[in-house]
């Protein structure tokens, strides 16, 4: 699976990946070299502390290298009035009498306990490039499913929303 990537989320990844490489590999590499010197390696717990941060280390680096490599770059091509890119959106849920708003965002910034879903939730396809009174369907499987009613879209160029690590 190919995600999808704005510039500017390639960028913030292109950042963490510098900073990783440039500070902490170096810090991490000193902490395993100075935990190394306390004696046996068997029982040294900070020297199996430096390492497993190391090697976490080296992992976020080629988990984002990687993401970078097979991303497909999107453009927010929605208009003023519809729904696209970091625009939260009011909707109104008919199933629980309820409103909810969320910002639309691309995968890597999806937080949804903080309401804030990706362009490849059920959900955020489901919004993209509707309208304000649009009633849509939102399905979640063959057998559940459930409408809702675009209150208010509020246009926003804001992408401060963090990279999720693992």
């Amino acid at each position: 699976m190919y995600d999808r990537l704005t510039r500017q989320d390639i960028a913030k990844m292109e950042q963490e990946i510098e900073h990783r490489k440039l500070v902490v590999r170096k810090e991490a590499l000193e902490d395993v070299k100075e935990a190394r010197a306390h004696g046996d390696l068997s029982e040294n717990f900070e020297y199996k502390a430096a390492k497993r941060h190391k090697n976490k280390n080296e992992s976020r680096i080629r988990y984002l290298e990687k993401m970078i490599k097979t991303a497909v770059i999107v453009e927010d091509d929605s208009n003023e009035n519809e729904v696209g890119l970091n625009d939260k959106v009011t909707i109104y849920v008919e199933e629980d009498d309820c409103e909810e708003t969320y910002k639309i965002v691309t995968t890597v910034r999806s937080d949804s306990l903080n309401q804030i879903i990706s362009i490849e939730s059920p959900l955020g396809k489901a919004l993209v490039h509707k309208h304000v009174g649009d009633r849509i369907y939102i399905k979640i499987n063959d057998s559940y499913g459930y409408y809702v009613v675009i209150r208010s879209i509020d246009k926003s160029d804001d992408e401060s929303e963090a990279i999720s690590t693992f």
